[in-house]
């Protein structure tokens, strides 16, 4: 079997954690294929400013398609919301953290007024605005371990990123603090991995080994959210959705660029029914958006 992937670390470090469990399931050694995406190659942007339709995943779902690759690995939040008709997410693997958390040598209540966060993301800075923070907020993109060096020597004082892909690195010693999912909420997706194939691959039984049901089951609910609005990254909209005391809970929020909350939902019921929540959700913020 041959994986194909994006090259940074964090990619690369999914993609082997994969292959090796996949690997005990088909007792066959996996090819790893290494393919740069457009969003690889854009550094100097906020990627709300650009069409992100598909950025990190088109030239992977190209190999797919052409057979020179029998499966790819990508982070779940990615993923643009429709996938190509012969596309299919086979499994989504036990689920990461999905918590935001703080980069800095100062916890969050010890950032002054004017101190400089850096970040692409217009969700963070929408929470940023939320809670009256008044920061100077200043574009950053790069991988993990670019971003992390850019806080420590540059002249930034903090930056905010997700805990899974840091966790993945091994890097958490940078962690100074962890916010809690319903302070700054993820966007959908977060935290999980998403393994596609072909739809009449032959590898699907095996790979599907693979997949967390619940996992998959929050994650499929959360991107419902954006599905239903049809949008992605160029609103700030954060979704997460846990099992709680045996109970199926989805959260969303929609936030202007400002801070202020536009529309915020709970939805709960059944675990078998989590798609139809996320859906329930999306038509609630249609009018917002």
């Amino acid at each position: 079997m041959i994986v194909g992937t994006r090259g940074s670390q964090l990619a690369l470090a999914q993609t082997k954690q994969v292959c090796s469990e996949l690997s005990k399931i088909t007792k066959k050694a996996i090819d790893i294929n290494i393919i740069k995406t457009k969003g690889d190659k854009i550094t100097n942007s906020q990627l709300y400013n650009i069409d992100s339709k598909g950025l990190f995943t088109k030239e992977l779902d190209i190999a797919l398609l052409d057979e020179e690759v029998d499966f790819t690995v990508h982070s779940f939040k990615d993923l643009p919301t429709e996938l190509d008709e012969d596309l299919e997410i086979v499994a989504v693997p036990k689920r990461e953290s999905p918590n935001e958390v703080l980069i800095s040598d100062k916890s969050w209540n010890e950032l002054k007024t004017g101190s400089k966060l850096g970040t692409s993301s217009l969700r963070r800075e929408a929470f940023c605005n939320r809670y009256q923070k008044d920061f100077e907020l200043k574009p950053m993109r790069g991988n993990i371990e670019t971003r992390i060096r850019k806080v420590y020597e540059s002249d930034l004082d903090a930056t905010i990123m997700a805990e899974a892909g840091i966790k993945r690195l091994n890097l958490t010693k940078y962690i100074k603090q962890v916010f809690s999912l319903d302070y700054i909420t993820p966007p959908a997706g977060q935290g999980a991995l998403a393994i596609i194939t072909r739809k009449d691959s032959d590898k699907k039984e095996a790979i599907s080994k693979l997949n967390d049901y619940t996992s998959m089951q929050e994650v499929f609910a959360e991107k419902k959210v954006l599905e239903e609005l049809g949008v992605g990254c160029q609103w700030p909209i954060g979704s997460i959705a846990r099992m709680k005391e045996n109970q199926f809970n989805i959260y969303s929020i929609l936030l202007t660029k400002e801070g202020n909350i536009l529309k915020e939902q709970t939805e709960k019921g059944s675990i078998k029914n989590a798609v139809e929540l996320g859906k329930k959700i999306g038509r609630l913020f249609e009018d917002y958006v």
